[in-house]
């Protein structure tokens, strides 16, 4: 009998990819904003910062820590990802443990990325060749992220894990994408956002379909990725609002997001499985975030969400901030079961 994705083992912890390969649609932001939000409902949260630029991990730890961790990634003591999947990618060992940062938000920790994940990256490509030949080395590589999450999961108790991964369709997001549970596509307002959709649909359809030819072929006593991200929502994000609404130059953009979600991604995936989007975009939509741009960068700077935001907005605007990211979190836990 062939195999399928359903003899994969289920994960320590949900696992969540807020994910579009077009860039700047305020993926990281909504992220941090999100995750924190679960963690103030008492859950135990853990962010992956799987983007080579480490912009996250800059982000919410202090300068003179992040250099440290990427000065001595490379040694025996190293504390990023890449530290802990370098012997996968040299061939002479397993994942390195590394420990989970703390952060400022209580139940929320970070597993700090590297610049040197590009190497990573470049590697998977040849790890996915070998899955094709049934190489016990192929799965090792493809699956030494997930790995590494399934130990902290089980050593921290945690209940929910978001990957921040970088704007691209390469090998590194191809395997992130296959090893979560689920999947939330941020939109933001404006015509290159809503034209990447035609092609984000096709191209974690045509993961999901290579993968479970892998599957097939894989040996019984390998690690293998789940291989089947449920489309859990999206998010119109990036709109400015005038009185109380979307401004009229923007708000046209709801309908066509809700379309080409509806055309190119749920359509898209359920022709794979239709277990993997619900068939309503009416029934995917897990909230809309306005354009906080006052309050962003500040929240950059000092590496917290935007509602935690000292000497910078007003209470009403961090407010209404902490309100839509809850609201958000609230049905992530609702639906994510």
């Amino acid at each position: 009998m062939a195999k399928t994705a359903a003899s994969t083992p289920r994960h320590p912890a949900r696992r969540i990819a807020i994910f579009n390969h077009k860039g700047g649609v305020g993926k990281t932001t909504l992220t941090l904003n999100v995750a924190a939000a679960l963690a103030s409902l008492g859950k135990r949260v853990l962010i992956v910062d799987s983007d080579p630029q480490c912009n996250l991990t800059s982000q919410l730890l202090e300068d003179s820590v992040v250099n440290d961790l990427l000065d001595h990634s490379d040694g025996r003591h190293g504390r990023t990802i890449w530290s802990a999947v370098k012997p996968i990618v040299e061939g002479d060992g397993d994942i390195v443990p590394i420990p989970a940062q703390e952060l400022s938000v209580q139940g929320l920790l970070l597993l700090p990325g590297d610049i040197k994940l590009n190497q990573f990256e470049a590697d998977l490509g040849n790890f996915w060749r070998d899955c094709l030949e049934r190489r016990i080395r192929g799965f090792r590589g493809v699956s030494a992220l997930s790995s590494l999450v399934n130990r902290l999961c089980l050593e921290r108790k945690i209940d929910f894990v978001f990957y921040d991964s970088g704007p691209n369709i390469g090998p590194l997001n191809r395997s992130i994408i296959l090893d979560c549970d689920y999947l939330v596509v941020p939109a933001a307002c404006d015509v290159f956002s809503v034209r990447a959709l035609k092609t984000l649909g096709v191209t974690v359809a045509g993961w999901i379909r290579d993968w479970r030819v892998i599957l097939t072929m894989a040996p019984d006593q390998v690690y293998k990725l789940p291989g089947r991200p449920v489309l859990l929502g999206f998010i119109p994000q990036r709109f400015r609002v005038y009185r109380g609404a979307p401004a009229a130059p923007q708000q046209k953009y709801f309908a066509r997001i809700e379309k080409h979600i509806k055309s190119d991604v749920i359509a898209v995936l359920r022709e794979v499985d239709p277990t993997l989007a619900d068939a309503s975009p009416a029934n995917l939509m897990l909230g809309e975030v306005k354009d906080f741009s006052s309050l962003v960068t500040p929240s950059q700077e000092q590496g917290v969400p935007i509602s935690e935001v000292q000497q910078v907005g007003t209470p009403d605007q961090k407010s209404e901030a902490r309100s839509v990211f809850l609201s958000i979190a609230k049905k992530i836990v609702l639906r994510a079961k």
